[in-house]
């Protein structure tokens, strides 16, 4: 496809031989610290833990294999707004296949969405098929680096409906994780007339202070508290700092590979199903090193941390709203989500509420076929 009248071009993912021999000898010349004796995950990643995944992404990983496996569907970039989008779109074989925006978070990338490409775009007589868009958030992967400050939620929300209509798509569904999660409902919002339904995990909800609102939650809704609420007091510390002073950490992450894996593999250790000992037994490891390398090849850091920094200074951002009329489904997997229903009430329409007992953050790594249901299961109703 390309559609030069619309600046939507064909693109392809090649990274040059030297990108990955500095990679490889920047991760040998790494100087890495000591743990310190009796001490484990809890003071963050173990510095042997670390130099061992440091030593297989040096020396094993294949990063070819993965850069054919992203190549083998296609994808465009296009200037939304004087940023460039990336994305991948695969259109349905299907004739009445229902156009869907798949749209990740951090520390994800759309590497995430690959298993369930097949599955969507296919359907069969029980399940709808759709067509996918899958863009890299601006400022994110092969859409960065970002080029001028601004791009927060909202401006992010306006691009992907940009990027929709040019497509051609005046109607069409929303799935998002993490920042897709804040993205998705504010692009219903921004479109109602064309946004069919909005579907969501990792949605993030805050009490109302309601106190007949505490008092009805159920044990598994104060677990859930509970959980957001440690999250704030010992886990939230890359958010405050991505938040606050990005340039700071970015120089760091961007120097260093050694220190951009272990910023990315923390999350994928604290935010997986809490079943597994380590992020690998929950994530193919292979599928982690995609992600962590695409943020690295494309010298993302700045514009990942510059992300948060512009959330937390939107003045829009946690400012009374009206309710949401986009019908919304949400997905609530085991660990790493937080979202009560009776909170999410307040803001958005909620048509479809599923509970999952597996799965964590990244339910399109860990958990592929649970989500891949719910999502058939929440547009199925819809049509």
């Amino acid at each position: 496809m390309t559609d030069n009248a619309n600046g939507i071009h064909p693109f392809r993912i090649d990274i040059p031989d030297t990108d990955l021999d500095d990679l490889k000898d920047r991760l040998a010349r790494t100087r890495w610290i000591d743990d310190l004796p009796g001490t484990g995950w809890e003071r963050g990643v173990p510095a042997s833990y670390l130099r061992e995944l440091a030593g297989y992404w040096g020396e094993k990983f294949d990063w070819r294999a993965r850069e054919a496996a992203l190549n083998a569907y296609p994808q465009f970039t296009t200037a939304i707004d004087g940023q460039r989008v990336h994305f991948l779109h695969i259109r349905s074989n299907a004739s009445e296949a229902t156009p869907l925006l798949l749209i990740h978070g951090w520390p994800s990338s759309v590497a995430d969405f690959l298993d369930l490409i097949g599955p969507l775009t296919a359907g069969d007589a029980d399940a709808p098929a759709f067509h996918l868009v899958i863009p890299s958030l601006p400022g994110h992967g092969f859409s960065g680096p970002l080029t001028e400050p601004g791009w927060d939620d909202g401006r992010v929300a306006a691009a992907f409906a940009e990027l929709m209509d040019r497509l051609g798509y005046d109607r069409y569904g929303v799935h998002g994780g993490d920042h897709g999660a804040f993205i998705a409902p504010r692009l219903g919002r921004l479109a109602p007339d064309r946004v069919i339904g909005v579907h969501v995990n990792a949605l993030v909800t805050f009490p109302t202070g309601d106190p007949a609102d505490m008092a009805a939650l159920t044990e598994a809704e104060r677990q859930r508290l509970a959980a957001m609420k440690r999250f704030k007091d010992d886990g939230s510390a890359y958010m405050d700092l991505q938040g606050s002073r990005p340039n700071t950490i970015a120089q760091s992450l961007a120097d260093s590979p050694a220190g951009q894996l272990g910023w990315i593999i923390e999350k994928y250790r604290e935010w997986t199903d809490q079943s597994h000992e380590q992020p690998e037994s929950a994530i193919d490891q292979d599928r982690i090193l995609t992600t962590v390398s695409i943020y690295w090849f494309t010298e993302t850091a700045r514009s990942v941390a510059n992300y948060y920094y512009e959330r937390f200074h939107d003045a829009t951002m946690f400012a009374p709203k009206p309710k949401g009329t986009v019908p919304t489904g949400v997905a609530v997997f085991k660990d790493g989500d937080y979202a009560i229903r009776r909170f999410a009430e307040r803001a958005h329409t909620v048509t479809h509420w599923s509970e999952f007992y597996s799965g964590g953050h990244f339910p399109a790594l860990e958990v592929p076929e649970l989500l891949l249901g719910d999502i058939r299961a929440f547009f199925g109703a819809l049509r």
